[in-house]
């Protein structure tokens, strides 16, 4: 419906793949300023459509593509969009969010959202122009089969056959991992990837390889004036800042391995371990001196997070933190030449570099315990390559590795030993070092996601240094960091734009004054962060600490202070665990493996383990759910759910 809102194009179209036919779906201004945009939008999405009983390969299951209302209008870092739907992976409500320029050009086509459901009859590619949907055959076009760079390439090349010149437009496409539904496909734009949850695997089921979308559409902004202003100074907010203008910028996400090795936080042998011995040859230093070319960014981005490498001649994406961590520490490969090589054949595959590395990571432990004889052992990675393509392919022991660690597990056994959360892999944060971010990594609603879980790891030695062992106040912080991420990526921004969240001088300074007193008090500030959480509508200002509210009013015209951010937050992550609660999730599913639990990372340090009965109990208390997980009635009513 149209709206009165500027940032919006204030359409929303569903698609039905089986019949190819198109109607609007039904969004209101009030819809918008409960939900915002991006991955809330879709939650409220999924819990209209959703019953609880549907299976993710199913017509039922719809494949959810939103933009926020910040997309497109030059606020920093706002070239994001998101994909939601029922998980392949995790059976849950999940989403995944994407760089690239297809959100900007879904909002330039005068959509903020679409909703595909059905399935297409043979293997398609859909283009959309100005809002307007063709089908191509994806085997006449000879997309079918190809990764996902030539995919690309084919793709550009068709348009600019059929519109006889170049133009601009935005593309995602799936590769074979996606076709063949490995449970951890994911989905490419550009260079950039909505890697997580499997959503790559949905499309395959639905024989969509592809979609191009393109249009002139105007993105309107409420004060252009204002707008321009509170953008330039944003920017040089992130430029000033010493993570998002400094560390980032010179060695991306790959930073973190050196600060993460000397806290033994380093996802090392399975995490088995929180360091690794040749960490050395594999951290964000050596990749920046020896290997990068050239950094590169998203639409309207200042950070320039993602490298770019040397590989066999050619320039391509070079791994992030995660991907370099748990292909080298966690395998116990120090090889970083062969790490460039695994990270570009999974992105060229179009798969999950976290998912699968972990059950990779999985499989040499369960072959050395003798459970499953797979050929695969910790410090041999020479043949991983062909292991991957194997994967991508459903081939050899590739068929079973494409399954995931905890459905592998529940097969060969040694689940203590499956390092994932409600099917999803963890990322490469040892969270026996950093206990908050154990308790985000079970309690995320989409699985083990560092970001999902309010990534407290930042604050447990990654940014600030709060004692990492203790639960004391770690779930109302969390519960506050998970929600204020939410609204932050419901309005279309990427969550690196938070660090400035972080004043500068506890970063420069962090054996100041002011930051040794902050670390030491915060455990004895969970009733502050608790008061916020529960009352944040008292919270009626901007904050200097987040600009984002700022820029979302002078784009949008909507009323946006802190603590309605806040609120939003709270009530889209809600929302998704209230729609997972129909599929059955409860507190026996945010749980982690017995290792990280029951098995102090240091024999000696009985306290290095995740004390994590403790702290759910306590985030229960701060969500307003019952002690079995569930959203109460009341704080559905109190967030407008219900």
């Amino acid at each position: 419906m149209p709206t009165l809102y500027s940032g919006y194009m204030g359409k929303v179209v569903e698609l039905d793949l089986s019949s190819q036919t198109t109607r609007k779906y039904p969004w209101t201004d009030e819809d918008r300023r409960k939900f915002i945009g991006g991955k809330i939008i879709a939650a409220k999405i999924l819990s209209d459509l959703l019953t609880g009983h549907e299976e993710p390969f199913s017509e039922e299951n719809p494949l959810i593509i939103s933009t926020g209302p910040l997309t497109g209008t030059g606020v920093p870092c706002s070239g994001r969009f998101n994909i939601s739907a029922l998980s392949p992976q995790t059976g849950l409500v999940t989403s995944s969010n994407c760089g690239g320029t297809f959100g900007l050009f879904l909002k330039k086509a005068g959509l903020d959202a679409i909703i595909i459901r059905g399935k297409c009859a043979e293997h398609t590619w859909l283009e959309i122009d100005n809002g307007r949907f063709t089908f191509h055959s994806a085997d006449d076009d000879g997309l079918w089969g190809l990764n996902v760079t030539p995919s690309q390439e084919r793709m550009a090349a068709l348009l600019e056959e059929k519109w006889g010149a170049k133009r601009k437009f935005g593309q995602m496409v799936i590769g074979p991992a996606g076709e063949n539904l490995v449970l951890y496909a994911g989905i490419a734009s550009d260079e950039r990837a909505a890697g997580r949850t499997g959503l790559g695997a949905l499309m395959g089921w639905k024989n969509l390889k592809g979609i191009s979308v393109t249009g002139n559409h105007e993105i309107t902004v409420a004060s252009p004036e204002k707008n321009k202003a509170w953008n330039k100074k944003f920017f040089n907010i992130l430029r000033n800042h010493p993570l998002t203008g400094k560390q980032m910028p010179r060695m991306g996400t790959a930073g973190l391995v050196s600060p993460m090795q000397m806290r033994s936080m380093l996802a090392t042998r399975n995490f088995s371990a929180g360091q690794f011995e040749h960490f050395d040859k594999v951290c964000g230093e050596t990749l920046a001196e020896q290997h990068n070319i050239v950094n590169k960014g998203c639409v309207s981005c200042p950070i320039r997070c993602s490298r770019t490498v040397n590989l066999d001649g050619k320039p391509v994406k070079g791994p992030e933190l995660e991907t370099l961590g748990l292909l080298s520490a966690n395998i116990e490969n120090d090889d970083l030449e062969l790490v460039l090589r695994l990270n570009n054949e999974l992105d060229e595959l179009g798969m999950d570099t976290i998912s699968c590395a972990g059950t990779i990571a999985w499989a040499m432990e369960a072959n050395e315990k003798g459970l499953w004889d797979n050929g695969l052992s910790f410090g041999n990675a020479e043949e991983l390559v062909q292991t991957i393509r194997d994967i991508a392919q459903r081939k050899g022991i590739g068929d079973e590795l494409a399954l995931g660690s905890k459905r592998l597990a529940e097969r060969y056994g040694g689940e203590d030993f499956a390092i994932q959360s409600k099917g999803l892999e963890l990322s490469a944060y040892e969270p026996r070092r950093a206990v908050g971010m154990g308790l985000g990594y079970a309690v995320s609603n989409r699985g083990g996601c560092h970001l999902n879980g309010g990534y407290l790891v930042i604050v447990e030695g990654l940014g600030l240094f709060i004692d990492p062992q203790t639960p004391r106040a770690k779930a109302d912080i969390t519960m506050m960091f998970q929600d204020l991420m939410e609204a932050v990526a419901a309005a279309g921004q990427c969550l690196f734009s938070t660090y400035v969240f972080f004043p500068s001088i506890l970063i420069t300074r962090p054996n100041g004054p002011v930051t040794t007193v902050l670390n030491k008090a915060l455990p004895h500030t969970g009733g502050v962060f608790r008061a916020i959480n529960k009352f944040p509508l008292a919270i009626q200002m901007h904050m200097p600490i987040l600009p984002h509210t700022k820029a979302f009013e002078n784009a949008t015209g909507m009323k946006m202070k802190m603590g309605d951010f806040i609120r939003c937050g709270e009530r889209g992550y809600t929302l998704d665990r209230q729609v997972s609660v129909r599929f059955g999730v409860g507190a026996k599913d945010d749980k982690l493996p017995k290792r990280l639990t029951d098995t102090p990372q240091d024999p000696n340090n009985p306290s290095t383990k995740v004390p994590l009965d403790t702290m759910k109990k306590t985030y229960y208390q701060a969500r307003g759910w019952t002690q079995e997980g569930r959203p109460k009635v009341s704080t559905l009513k109190k967030l407008k759910i219900v």
